[in-house]
């Protein structure tokens, strides 16, 4: 071979060896996974260079060497991903339903992308960009493993290490298919295909063997028989054979006729898998048989040996199918096309899916989620994916659409409730609290207006109600154990249901009577069930299937389907009261069995008005906040933050008023007329404080004998503080100073918020789940006010009867610019966090002068110089991630910063404003940032390109600065006046450089006593650099 010290152009590899020497096409150059990275290597110069790390498991790769591109499977994302050749864009083609993506192959001519799964036990095909995905075979497979294509000839060959180990062929389009060896196999692992040869070879990690043979299957020979402790997987390039072996840790290398001539090209390596020889001849120009416009297929073209089939992908027709939760995945299966394999829904972040149901109309497919607590919603192509409920809830393991409605109904088994609420979650309402012990599935029948529920707490049972909780009634409570799945027949009228405990499948009217059992089979675990056309389909935990009868009428016959685990659905229009004008309601319009039809509902905490249509606003319950009606302004402690705040109503002007001294402050309360705040802190020494509503005059009231202060009340009547701890079990008294401090109720077991109305204090109780009242003066006459209430937090007690005091700050807002804050003997001008209050000591200035601007991964905060506090000010820009660099441009008030979760440079106005893209494409890990803010330039490096770039700062005129000799470059300054461009980079060999901001006349300034050098910055009065060192531990 030969070197240009050039850019490569084609048809040369575009691999840099050494500095910017390129290698020629006629060298090969041996492309292999290391797990946790990928390499390329020269088999006779043993040069080893790194193309791809920071890899997790890369076990199977391929490339397409005319679109220069790289792809490799992960088996512990369960990913399939691409890059290009040189290793930039890095992209994820497939990232749903994989388990065990252990073979991939590249069809170079028609665009294909095939890989092998042993853990689906499929094997699959798509566009090279994971578009239109088909399962291509799925019968008759046990654990396929390596893959080769033969895209000349239309081919494609598998291996497969099952219980029946054996090789196999088909055409591309899946046809054709036979069976070519299956004796005297045993691991056969890698396999390849000699093109010019007309050969096949394969490795056998079990026999220590490699072996040949035609591309039928005959005049099999094996070429090696020693020396091959544990081959995994094969390529061939001329004369030569080249694998890799799992306990030897090397590349090694023999004839292909022979087997003679051993050597090991490479060895020591991390941990060798798939390997292919990185050359122009080993993918041959071919006929694509799909032509230029393919093949007039709307989508997949798939070539066969003599022609070419159009295909759908999987689950693409979906007039009528099947859908089911598998914990980690909700999957569906198509009844439009014969082989019934399931196809993912790709969503994010489910983590252990339980209850699931489809909206039609909308085209939208619901799910609970156990692990999360939540509910969530997307289109049936996985967009537009948002959680909808995600508040009190415990064990969500029921969920049932109202099509007709637009309504979400679910069971929640921890908290003991069934509740409703719009499709999008919000107007959210407790249908059914009492009696309920553990409520798991839940089905709507809009059509008669009732719904149905299984129980199978202490008392087993299916219970019926009306859609808005009335005329509830038990319609079967014998020989139920653990009632499970439910499901309705609508044109039968009938009601079928699941019991783990009796493990049948039973069916009623849908009154209760004419109960049958439909399969009394011994069924292990059924758990989800649901029907379509004569057929009744459930899923089993125990035996991790979903099964069918073949027929209702005859339940003898039913047939395991498809390995799965969890939950299932398939789907008249019906007019109802609620379809004109929501039913004169003014929220929820719930339906109901006839005569009624319907009834209007509040959601929880808002009461129905006499007109029974109409809601009124209720109850505020919040916690560690209380509101300022007087002065219009919102109080906050965050213990997290160990803070008190204060704000407008709407969240404006924003100011810290103690942030000193305070350790976990917990339950605050106002008392405006006296200018007075106060607050409890349980802390490791609890205390009860009092300020100025200004922060003014703190002092400490009570700090001896408490635990955990949690609820706070103000009895402005009686003069005197109330407050509840949950360490002491007591609820106590004091004056508004402090003194006089006394015991009013003890023992109680867990209080936590605590409110006053009229002559009454009223608490919640994390341990009883109940809300109890009592007289504020003795604590006498305790009752019980409501029960069976998980989850209960803070409360505040509202009457809009009593009229609003005297707002000590009048009516122009005290002559303040900003904010207005009460104190005993009047009241105070003050700013927002970090301005200063100028001295006529009512304006504010509009910005501080001086600041620190900090990323913290999913925030940009600003901490002000200009005050003593120091405190940090959230700047709201949106969408933000994993925020690692940033930098100001102060002639046009802009930050910039970087994302390396969505590998983007923004920019935002100071205030959060004006978000943009400045570069959106081809970046990978950008640590560094720097603006040039005289030649109105932007300066980044990017760690995973191993590049310094350059832009002007709206993004455009983008150009590569520095690609050569840099392993991990991080920081980044300039100095404009200077010229100079500084960088850190902490790769194999720590250092700190200095170029032109041309990136000519580089310079190495310090290489050793280095680390990790990471953060870097310019002194520019002194002219000195100044670095700093992550600390290590």
């Amino acid at each position: 071979g030969s070197f240009q010290h050039s850019l490569c152009p084609p048809p040369l590899v575009h691999l840099a060896l050494k500095g910017d020497c390129c290698l020629t096409a006629e060298e090969p150059v041996l492309l292999f996974a290391n797990r946790i990275d990928i390499r390329q290597v020269l088999p006779h110069r043993s040069e080893y260079t790194l193309l791809l790390n920071n890899l997790e498991n890369a076990i199977a790769l391929d490339f397409h060497h005319s679109k220069e591109l790289v792809f490799w499977s992960d088996v512990t994302l369960d990913r399939i991903m691409r890059a290009n050749l040189n290793g930039s864009n890095v992209e994820e083609v497939v990232s749903t339903g994989l388990e065990s993506p252990g073979g991939l192959a590249i069809d170079w001519i028609h665009d294909k992308l095939y890989w092998t799964d042993s853990g689906t036990s499929r094997i699959e095909v798509a566009n090279l960009d994971g578009t239109h995905r088909k399962v291509l075979l799925w019968q008759n497979l046990e654990k396929p493993r390596a893959i080769a294509l033969n895209p000349m000839e239309g081919t494609i060959y598998w291996t497969d290490w099952g219980n029946t180990p054996r090789i196999e062929y088909s055409n591309m389009d899946g046809s054709n298919r036979r069976i070519i060896a299956d004796t005297h196999l045993f691991w056969p692992n890698g396999l390849t295909i000699d093109y010019a040869g007309h050969r096949m070879y394969w490795v056998d990690a079990k026999h220590h063997v490699i072996e040949r043979a035609d591309l039928d299957g005959r005049n099999r020979k094996a070429v090696i028989s020693q020396g091959l402790p544990h081959p995994f997987a094969i390529t061939v390039f001329e004369d030569s054979l080249y694998w890799t072996d799992w306990h030897t840790k090397s590349i090694n290398s023999a004839n292909k006729f022979t087997g003679k001539n051993q050597e090991i090209i490479r060895n020591k390596l991390h941990f060798p898998m798939d390997i292919h020889t990185l050359h122009p001849q080993r993918q041959p120009a071919g006929r694509n048989r799909c032509g230029d416009n393919n093949g007039g297929c709307t989508h997949l073209c798939l070539p066969s040996s003599k022609d070419y089939t159009c295909a759908c992908p999987t689950g693409f027709r979906l007039d009528k199918f099947l859908l089911f939760a598998r914990r980690m995945d909700i999957r569906r299966i198509s009844f439009d096309t014969d082989d019934l394999s399931d196809d993912v829904i790709p969503l994010a972040d489910v983590r252990s899916a339980v209850a699931l149901d489809w909206d039609s109309k909308d085209d939208y497919v619901y799910w609970t989620d156990v692990s999360t607590d939540s509910i969530s919603r997307a289109k049936w192509d996985g967009s537009n994916q948002e959680v909808v409920v995600d508040t009190s809830l415990e064990s969500p393991a029921g969920l049932a659409i109202d099509w007709v409605t637009n309504k979400l109904y679910w069971t929640d088994a921890g908290t003991d409730r069934i509740e409703v609420s719009n499709t999008d979650g919000t107007m959210r309402t407790v249908l059914i609290w009492e009696n309920l012990d553990r409520p798991r599935d839940i089905v709507v029948d809009p059509v008669g207006g009732f719904m149905y529920w299984t129980d199978w707490g202490a008392n087993p049972k299916i219970e019926r109600a009306g859609m808005d909780a009335s005329n509830r009634l038990v319609i079967i409570s014998s020989n139920l154990t653990w009632p499970n799945g439910l499901a309705i027949d609508y044109e039968s009228q009938c009601l079928y249901w699941a019991d783990a405990g009796m493990k049948t499948i039973e069916y009623a009217s849908l009154d209760g009577s004419h109960r049958k059992v439909l399969i009394g089979n011994n069924l292990p675990h059924p758990f989800g069930l649901t029907l379509y056309g004569e057929r009744i389909y459930w899923t089993d935990w125990q035996a991790k299937s979903i099964q069918k009868c073949i027929s209702i009428a005859a339940a003898s016959f039913f047939v395991p389907v498809l390995l799965a685990h969890g939950f299932l659905i398939l789907f008249s229009i019906v007019h109802t009261a609620c379809e004109v004008n929501n039913g004169g309601c003014s929220h929820l319009c719930l339906l109901a069995p006839l005569p009624k039809g319907y009834s209007c509902t509040c959601p929880t905490g808002i009461n129905l008005q006499s007109d029974g249509k109409t809601c009124s606003s209720g109850l505020l319950t919040t916690d560690g906040l209380a509101v300022d009606a007087i002065g219009r302004k919102i109080y906050w402690t965050d213990t997290g933050t160990n803070r008190i705040e204060v704000g407008n109503l709407d969240g404006s002007m924003r100011k810290v008023l103690v942030w000193q001294n305070l350790d976990s402050p917990r339950a605050i309360a106002l008392y405006h007329e006296m200018g007075y705040m106060y607050w409890t802190d349980w802390g490791e020494n609890a205390k009860l404080e009092r300020a100025g509503m200004d922060g003014s005059g703190r002092v400490v009231l009570i700090s001896n004998n408490l635990g955990w202060p949690n609820g706070l009340a103000v009895d402005k009547a009686g003069s005197q503080l109330l407050w509840a701890d949950a360490h002491t079990e007591r609820i106590e008294a004091a004056d508004l100073n402090g003194a006089n401090r006394r015991t009013l109720l003890s023992p109680v077991q867990h209080p936590y918020g605590l409110t006053l109305l009229d002559s009454y204090i009223y608490w919640t109780d994390w341990q009883t789940r109940s809300i109890h009242r009592a007289d504020k003066d003795t604590g006498a006459n305790v009752i019980l006010v409501r029960a069976n209430l998980p989850g209960l937090m803070d409360i505040q007690a509202v009457d809009r009867a009593r009229p609003l005091g005297f707002n000590k700050c009048g009516v122009r807002n005290g002559g303040c610019s900003h904010l207005c804050l009460p104190h005993p003997t009047g009241f105070s001008c003050a700013c927002p966090t970090g301005i200063q209050l100028k001295r006529d000591e009512q304006t504010c200035d509009s910005s501080p002068e001086t600041y620190l601007l900090f990323s913290s991964r999913a925030s940009i905060r600003r901490i002000s110089l200009d005050t003593s506090d120091h405190t940090d000010v959230h700047i709201p820009v949106p969408e933000l991630n994993n925020v690692i660099s940033l930098d100001y441009d102060s002639v046009d008030g802009k930050i910039y910063y970087t994302d390396v979760f969505l590998d983007v440079i923004r920019r935002a106005d100071l205030n959060g404003s004006n978000m943009e893209t400045v570069i959106g494409q081809g970046l990978k890990t950008t640590d560094g940032l720097a603006v040039d803010w005289v030649a109105r330039n932007l300066y980044w490096t990017d760690t995973g390109r191993n590049t310094i770039e350059v832009a002007r700062l709206d993004g455009s005129s983008r150009k590569v600065l520095i690609n050569n000799s840099l392993d991990e470059p991080r920081a980044i300054a300039v100095f404009p006046k200077k010229g100079y461009l500084f960088w850190t980079d902490w790769g194999h060999i720590a250092k700190i450089e200095r170029a032109n901001l041309d990136g000519s006349e580089r310079k190495i300034l310090i290489n050793t006593d280095l680390g990790w050098p990471n953060g870097l910055t310019l002194d520019y009065d002194t002219r000195r650099s100044v670095k700093d060192f992550p600390i290590l531990t």
